[in-house]
């Protein structure tokens, strides 16, 4: 990360050592950094690999600087090139160092005279951790491979040698061949009509940090949604996509009118096989979601909202480290607030503010005091263990409360400001509360004490003050739930009929850990929960159905969390039957047969729950 000058945020003065570089890479971007990237690689389904080159245009910082660092993890060199202006190669020394669990290995390239250019030759490993391959087999229409990336937090480095941190910001443009019929999708512009030939050319003409860094590949349809929207997707998936997505118009129309144009051009979808670890990821031009929001009723379209969302928080500004996420989660999780309102209406918006605040309540006490903090100390966590719902819901819940302080008029003048001022740069979060000290602080004081700003960013915990939206429609639930639990509300009594998605959340959320057995089998069989398509709902039954011993589920939970493999929706089923000896070997065998169709990302999480959970039964 770039040192900046000590900023003064009232009482907190920062010194230069608190922006160290970033934990995370073995990039020296004081030293040089990489300013355009083009790639040229050729999809090697049979032998799960991408291979051939990677140009990097760099900006030397130093003039004494002796060699170019860049981060790797379980890649192949092959060779290095520097290239002078006139494009001539010469052949540059590099060492690969050995490699670390974390970070992968550290590819120092010896170049002296400073070349513009550096290409690498170079191919991906088949255990990439940026990449799954699947055989037409895990796809849904079974006709074709499919392969996709997930760069964030620090897997670009695996299919990409680069300068992998999200405080380094390049544009891109890439040639990827393929076989013909696959389609190939990247973070940059696509062309919907481009034609299946094998051939296919991309251009990212704002620069993005590395981990916006993306590709699929694979049986891909397209239709269109809007004038700057399209969803791609499997042929037996893509129309469910198109009508589940239809509004993608109206949100990115309500997006600007709070906060400003959209600034890169198209916004796709692409609807990913099940395995997909995350619910969506904002790559630029083309978010990346999970089918598992496909339910029909468009109930669970926030997650567009939050994806688009990013195209601002995050995109546009971006985090300059792991340790400061919550500037990416936290505001994106708050103007998906503000789109569903838009779009949808408040009384939604307020439902999954409040399912979000209440299980953060639930779970922050349970947490380390560092990691209970927005902008926690150092500390010895990789970067994926950043992602925590600390950053998305405490940040926006930050947020919440200074536009209630502020009034939303100022708020959102503040916001869509802030948006503008910094855009395509990424920033810490000192350099945030800068801005918003000056901007939004000095300018309306007696709104909220600057103190009180603070403790929000850098103390554990939730303030006691925090406000929270109402729902009557969520306070009726509390209601039915406590009399069903009492045993003065029959589970068929519920007035449950009408519950949307978010309303089943909440009352299941708020259960008992391990409710009374016969509670839910009252439920189950007044309202058919056990075997619910809908992955949110069926997550929430299985972990509390598992943990209050009914066996009958079992056999549906295993489908669930199996099928499914976005980690949010499988990884608390895991720990449900991870919590009993016969639980336990229960899933390791339900893993043993399931680990193929796993992402390595959530391979590792999984893992890590059954190992955990071996070590204390010993």
């Amino acid at each position: 990360m770039r040192a900046i000058p000590a900023l003064a945020l009232g009482a907190l003065v920062l010194p230069l050592s608190a922006l160290a570089a970033d934990p995370h890479s073995y990039a020296q971007p004081e030293q040089v950094r990489v300013t355009h990237l083009d790639l040229d690689l050729a999809i090697d389904f049979p032998h799960k690999a991408l291979d051939g080159t990677a140009t990097l245009s760099l900006d030397w910082k130093n003039p004494k600087a002796p060699a170019l660092v860049l981060d790797t993890r379980d890649l192949k060199i092959a060779k290095v090139e520097g290239l002078d202006a006139a494009g001539r190669a010469t052949a540059l020394k590099f060492a690969l160092a050995p490699r670390d669990k974390e970070l992968g290995s550290k590819l120092t390239i010896q170049a002296p005279k400073h070349p513009g250019k550096v290409r690498i030759v170079y191919a991906t490993s088949p255990q990439a951790s940026g990449l799954q391959w699947l055989t037409p087999a895990q796809t849904a229409d079974k006709k074709l491979p499919f392969m996709f990336s997930q760069s964030e937090s620090i897997h670009a480095r695996s299919w990409v040698p680069l300068q992998d941190s999200p405080a380094i910001r390049f544009t891109y443009k890439a040639h990827v061949t393929a076989p013909k019929d696959v389609r190939v999708v990247m973070s940059a512009l696509n062309e919907a009509t481009h034609p299946l030939d094998g051939d296919f050319r991309f251009d990212q003409p704002h620069p993005i940090p590395s981990y916006l860094l993306a590709i699929a590949a694979g049986d891909i349809a397209v239709k269109e949604t809007g004038p700057r929207s399209a969803v791609y997707a499997e042929p037996s998936v893509v129309g469910k996509a198109a009508h589940e997505f239809e509004d993608t118009e109206k949100l990115i129309e309500a997006t600007e009118k709070l906060y400003g144009p959209y600034a890169w051009g198209r916004y796709d979808i692409l609807v990913l096989p099940p395995s997909f670890p995350y619910g969506g990821m904002e790559n630029p031009d083309m978010t990346f979601a999970t089918p598992t929001v496909l339910v029909g009723d468009k109930s669970l379209v926030s997650l567009v909202s939050h994806e688009l969302a990013h195209s601002w928080s995050g995109n546009l500004v971006t985090a300059a480290s792991w340790r400061d996420i919550w500037l990416n989660e936290g505001f994106t999780t708050y103007v998906q607030g503000r789109i569903t309102e838009a779009v949808y209406g408040k009384t939604l918006a307020d439902e999954e503010a409040l399912l979000s605040a209440r299980a953060l309540q639930k779970s922050i006490g349970k947490m380390p005091e560092n990691s209970q903090k927005l902008a926690p100390d150092p500390r010895g966590v990789g970067a994926d263990d950043s992602l925590s719902d600390v950053a998305y819901d405490k940040g926006s819940w930050f947020l919440r409360t200074l536009e209630q302080r502020f009034g939303r008029a100022t708020f959102d003048q503040w916001l869509k400001a802030y948006f503008h001022r910094h855009a395509f740069t990424s920033i810490t979060t000192e350099q945030m509360l800068a801005d918003m000290k000056a901007h939004l602080f000095d300018p309306h004081p007696g709104k909220m004490s600057w103190d009180e700003a603070k403790a929000w960013v850098y103390e554990p915990g939730i303030p006691k003050d925090a406000p929270l939206p109402t729902s009557a429609r969520f306070q009726k639930i509390d209601e039915e739930r406590a009399s069903f639990l009492e045993g003065t509300l029959d589970a068929a009594q519920l007035d449950a009929k009408g519950w949307n998605t978010q309303e089943w959340m909440y009352f299941l959320d708020r259960l008992p850990d391990a409710p009374p057995l016969s509670k839910m089998k009252q439920l189950d069989a007044a309202w058919h929960l056990t075997g619910t398509p809908n992955a949110e709902i069926g997550m929430r039954w299985y972990s509390h159905a598992i943990a209050a011993g009914d066996r009958n589920v079992w056999e549906d939970a295993r489908e669930h969390m199996t099928r499914i493999g976005r980690m949010y929706l499988t990884l608390p089923v895991y720990k449900a039957f991870a919590a009993t000896p016969e639980g336990l070997a229960y899933a390791e065998a339900a893993y043993a047969k399931a680990k193929d169709g796993y992402h390595p990302m959530t391979q590792g999480a999984i893992e890590s729950i059954l190992r955990k959970a071996r070590q204390g039964k010993k």
